[in-house]
């Protein structure tokens, strides 16, 4: 029954969002009793933390796939394509993940999302390495590139970017986070060039 609670919570939070679901509406989805969820969760946050735990542990092998997927850049900008098709592929557990009752990734280092946010961290540093990154705080550069890349992929949910043109938001978020890099990479070089 656990199970097929968080795969209704799952469900709910893909076509309504975290604020969109109860307990009651997940317990009539998978079938069982109102009173049935308290047997296996305290509260509706209790069932949405563990939807967001679930996410966070498939977001974090499919941003470890893609970047073991190819050296240096190109499995870097894979983990950005990656993380565009997990918004796209997994609504529910990106609405759980991201809900303002989540935990953001990296600022708890036993929180669900830090093993996701440590493989950002690799991609990051690997990416910092291979163009002439030294100087550049890797930590502050993961936390742009995540920032850009959620942004990107809430407004493509939300329909912001026009159907006409396929590959749009990848396109978006490959060219920002190439435009990050330089913007970091000379900030590094400004601040350690002799005055």
């Amino acid at each position: 029954m656990r199970e097929a609670l968080i795969a209704a919570a799952r469900q709910l939070l893909g076509d309504r969002g975290p604020e969109g679901f109860s307990l009651t509406d997940a317990a009539k989805l998978a079938g069982v009793s109102p009173a049935a969820p308290y047997r296996h969760f305290r509260d509706r946050e209790a069932l949405l933390a563990e939807v967001a735990a679930e996410g966070f542990g498939l977001f974090g092998q499919r941003l470890a796939a893609a970047l073991s997927s190819a050296p240096g850049q190109s499995g870097f900008t894979a983990m950005g394509r990656a993380y565009l098709a997990f918004a796209r592929e997994e609504p529910g557990f990106y609405a759980a993940m991201f809900s303002q009752r989540a935990q953001p990734p990296g600022e708890d280092a036993d929180g669900a999302g830090r093993p996701a946010y440590e493989i950002l961290l690799r991609g990051v540093a690997g990416a910092l390495a291979q163009h002439g990154g030294a100087g550049v705080d890797a930590e502050a550069f993961a936390r742009q590139v995540w920032a850009l890349s959620h942004g990107v992929a809430s407004l493509e949910r939300a329909g912001c970017f026009g159907r006409t043109r396929p590959g749009e938001a990848e396109d978006l978020l490959v060219s920002g986070v190439e435009a990050l890099l330089r913007g970091a990479r000379e900030r590094a070089a400004a601040e350690t060039a002799p005055a």
